[in-house]
């Protein structure tokens, strides 16, 4: 049987816990960096690690991420509400958002 999931669980991306694999120059730095900064126990440094250094050092760079993927996810989202599956089209949009 399946274990049942908390919200929490549920929601939390996968792809935070993942080590993160030097394979460039721009890692190694970013990886040696994040490792000196937290001295993780493990020594191993994580996609969520990298993350919140970056949001404490250079909050600009994920301020602007974060709100590049929330426009594209509420453009999403207006045009699945205007798509009629049953009839293979748009309906007129009711808004629309202009690019940057």
């Amino acid at each position: 049987m399946e274990k049942i999931k908390t919200m929490e669980e549920a929601m939390r991306n996968p792809d935070l816990d993942e080590v993160v694999q030097v394979d460039n120059e721009l890692k190694t730095f970013v990886v040696d960096y994040v490792g000196k900064e937290l001295q993780p126990e493990t020594g191993n440094v994580t996609v969520e690690m990298v993350i919140d250094v970056l949001a404490s050092h250079f909050p600009e760079l994920v301020f602007a991420l974060a709100e590049e993927n929330f426009i594209r996810g509420y453009q999403q989202a207006l045009f699945d509400v205007d798509y009629k599956p049953e009839e293979g089209k748009l309906t007129e949009p009711q808004t629309t958002i202009e690019n940057k």
